[in-house]
């Protein structure tokens, strides 16, 4: 492409992103924190004191000295005896933190007079050190992270012993004091959660993903700590139902915003663009304004932020290819959630007959890509799909059926272990349609038959959470996961298992299925409660009361014997 048509495009570039913004929530909500400056510095006491003599405009200060000292040199000591001489150091050994900027909480060994000598409590170092309930922030030079998380908590700096990581952090700290607000990235709507349903534990992608730690299970219900959240967007990306969503952008937003920039490009440039996804830090900063013209730019929090049905639909509204722009800042869970998706969703595009539209680009080839833009230059135009963005499995859905009529209209099924999309399987042999797989189901992709006994199932629902598996009592479901390209087959309603229901041999009403009925006579029906009359399994409720007193007035007696 010559100079002048990169050019215009470029131009076009410029205007559509101008014009169009991403719908954000005016009044956006967040969480705060409060901090009085109050550090644990943690490391050699040698190099912690010399640094805690740095921070003199800070709140109270303690040490906690974890590791030998570091320089046994005379001068080096003397320096660091006159350094910071009101801060009192602590040698107790480590337990635990929790918290974050403003609620940091230290658990430290302590060896009580009043137990053995072999026993130690632990205790809150904050209050044994500045009276405090808490410490506010945490400097730690120790050779390993005292926290293990791939994504700090904010207000705990890691430096090591690098010393422009330290001079950058005691440079930073002192703005860290006050009341600051952030973002509360996600939301959770617990109603459509596939964790947990009647006390039985089904879905737990989210809590596989989250890379600061933030997402627990408490009292069976999924919660996220906003504080300790870092917005990274795995939870929302890995949550099948949608229950977990993003709300800076909305997924609906960002589907939105998505549309327009493919639509507008399109309509001005004459050509389809090449979406390339970053994040709003180190991806940010390796994106500029040499990028080709046709590449247009998404900045996101984080580049998990965009799932599957982000690259999918855009795709099916025109975009040309779908590029992810990988730094080796970003977690290593968010790195692996990344390649599981990227390889899944090419997957599926060579499955449809599709060229692999959707490529993960590292920061050696942003600078670079020429070679990556003219293979995909010469792939088959897409028309645009004219679907809007629902939810996100069906909004997923309708982009890829759009991508595989414009390809080669499979109808086949794309079978790969661990997907959140498949099929329900019932041993109607073994099934009494007890429905207790309907109950449990929080998409509603199995459903009862209303006034007749039956089973049904629309596969396009289904989440593969395993809580219908679960909850079976006669073991007769088992999943199969699966994306089928059977439209059609795939949003119908299947009907697993139906029977004539079991009318009482006294009043005719029917009370329960034929299954049922004939697995109580062969489980119970040798119970001596029931071996005399065995009937009895065969009516309702009433009539069985009825048949009882009907029983004893014949022989008064009987109930004596």
């Amino acid at each position: 492409m010559n100079n002048d048509n990169q050019v215009e495009l470029k131009e076009v570039r410029q205007e559509v992103l101008a014009k169009t913004q991403i719908l954000q929530n005016l009044i956006p909500p967040t969480v705060s924190y409060t901090t009085e400056g109050n550090v644990l510095v943690i490391g050699p006491e040698d190099l912690a004191r010399l640094a805690a003599g740095k921070l003199t405009n800070m709140g109270k200060l303690a040490i906690l000295a974890n590791e030998s000292i570091t320089n046994q040199d005379e001068a080096h000591l003397e320096k660091v005896m006159a350094t910071a001489e009101d801060v009192e150091s602590f040698y107790n050994k480590l337990i635990e933190i929790k918290g974050f900027l403003g609620q940091f909480q230290v658990k430290v060994e302590h060896e009580s007079d009043a137990l053995a000598a072999s026993e130690t409590s632990a205790v809150d170092l904050s209050m044994a050190a500045i009276r405090k309930a808490h410490f506010d922030l945490i400097l730690d030079l120790s050779h390993t992270p005292c926290i293990n998380l791939e994504m700090l908590p904010p207000g705990y700096f890691y430096v090591g012993q690098d010393e422009a990581k330290l001079e950058e952090a005691i440079a930073q700290l002192p703005d860290l004091i006050g009341e600051f607000d952030k973002p509360r990235y996600v939301k959770v709507n617990s109603q459509i959660c596939a964790h947990n349903r009647n006390g039985i534990e089904g879905c737990n992608r989210c809590l596989n993903f989250c890379p600061a730690d933030a997402i627990q299970s408490i009292n069976k219900m999924i919660e996220i700590d906003p504080y300790l959240c870092h917005g990274a967007g795995s939870c929302t990306n890995a949550c099948p139902t949608g229950a977990i969503s993003y709300d800076l952008p909305t997924p609906q937003a960002l589907h939105s915003y998505l549309h327009k920039l493919v639509t507008r490009f399109r309509e001005q440039a004459q050509t389809a663009p090449v979406i390339l996804f970053h994040d709003a830090a180190n991806g940010a900063a390796l994106v500029g304004e040499d990028l080709p013209g046709s590449v247009i730019p998404v900045e996101l929090e984080e580049i998990t932020v965009a799932s599957m049905d982000h690259w999918m639909s855009a795709l099916a509204w025109g975009a040309r290819q779908i590029l992810v722009l990988n730094t080796d800042a970003t977690a290593p869970t968010l790195t692996q959630m990344l390649k599981g998706e990227h390889k899944l969703a090419n997957d599926i595009l060579d499955e449809m007959g599709q060229p692999q539209r959707i490529s993960v680009i590292d920061e050696t080839s942003i600078g670079d890509l020429t070679n990556l833009l003219a293979v995909s230059a010469s792939w088959p135009v897409i028309v645009p799909g004219e679907f809007a963005a629902t939810t996100k499995r069906n909004t997923l859905y309708a982009a890829i059926d759009h991508l595989n009529e414009q390809a080669a209209s499979v109808d086949t099924c794309l079978s790969q272990s661990n997907l959140p999309y498949g099929m329900v399987n019932v041993n109607t042999d073994s099934c009494t349609l007890c429905l207790s797989c309907v109950s449990t189901c929080p998409t509603q992709a199995l459903t009862d038959g209303g006034d007749k006994p039956a089973l049904h199932f629309v596969e396009q629902d289904c989440v593969q959470c395993g809580l219908c598996e679960s909850a079976c009592p006669e073991k007769a479901i088992s999943l199969t996961a699966q994306i089928n390209f059977d439209k059609a087959e795939r949003q119908k309603r299947q009907t697993l298992k139906e029977e004539d229901p079991f009318e009482c041999i006294r009043c005719g009403t029917p009370f329960a299925t034929q299954s049922m009925v004939q697995r109580m006579l062969e489980v119970v029906g040798g119970h001596s409660a029931f071996s005399a009359n065995i009937e009895r399994l065969k009516m309702c409720s009433d009539c069985r009361v009825k048949d009882m007193f009907e029983d004893i007035l014949q022989d008064p007696e009987k109930q004596l014997r």
